[in-house]
């Protein structure tokens, strides 16, 4: 090389790499798995968890128990609930299962936490229907997961998130989530300020 020819540049350090969504939201209809997949997530990648069923009214609980589906009246005081809780955890991240059914549902959470992404558990219906005939106690019967199917909006293309098939273990959920989770390059540090005038002369 020419000594008097510019050295080459110098090439940039490989950047960190971080999941591009560290607030989740495990989203599905009743008895797809999504509160065992998100505290399990939320263990794995050692954020707090929350279940959006401790969310709901009483009235709305009660609702649901005799049978009768909620409407879109109903819901959002819950999802507000959700979004607040989020919108709480924007620094150090968190997973809250919330079925999250709609499109109109999974905005309400963006407005409160737009940089949230969602890990969409999908399945055929008969087995869903199978493991909530199992499931005795709680208050969503079976008789509602044909109304939670026919309200299912998948996720759009612009959405950011993932759909992970609901049959597969716990284990391999979580493994699968952190396999096809989008990575996102972190911020580069911020450059070194410039000597004011006077300064370092």
């Amino acid at each position: 090389m020419n000594p008097t020819d510019p050295p080459p540049p110098t090439p940039p350090a490989a950047p960190a790499q971080t999941f591009a969504a560290p607030l989740l939201v495990v989203m599905g209809v009743t008895g797809s798995g999504k509160s065992t997949v998100g505290a399990a997530l939320a263990q794995r990648l050692r954020m707090p968890f929350a279940d959006a069923d401790d969310f709901h009214s009483p009235a709305n609980v009660a609702k649901m128990s005799a049978g009768v589906p909620l409407d879109d009246a109903d819901r959002l005081p819950w999802l507000r609930s959700i979004g607040a809780w989020l919108a709480g955890h924007l620094t150090g991240g968190g997973v809250v299962s919330c079925s999250a059914l709609k499109r109109s549902y999974r905005d309400t959470l963006r407005e409160a936490a737009p940089g949230v992404g969602f890990v969409h558990l999908h399945g055929e219906q008969e087995v869903v229907r199978r493991r909530v005939a199992g499931r005795p106690g709680h208050f969503m019967p079976a008789s509602l997961v044909a109304s939670q199917f026919q309200t299912l909006e998948p996720l759009e293309p612009d959405e950011r998130g993932v759909v992970l098939d609901l049959g597969r273990s716990v284990d391999e959920l979580v493994e699968d989530y952190l396999a096809a989770a989008p990575l996102a390059k972190t911020s580069p540090p911020p450059a070194a300020p410039r000597p004011r005038a006077g300064e370092g002369e």
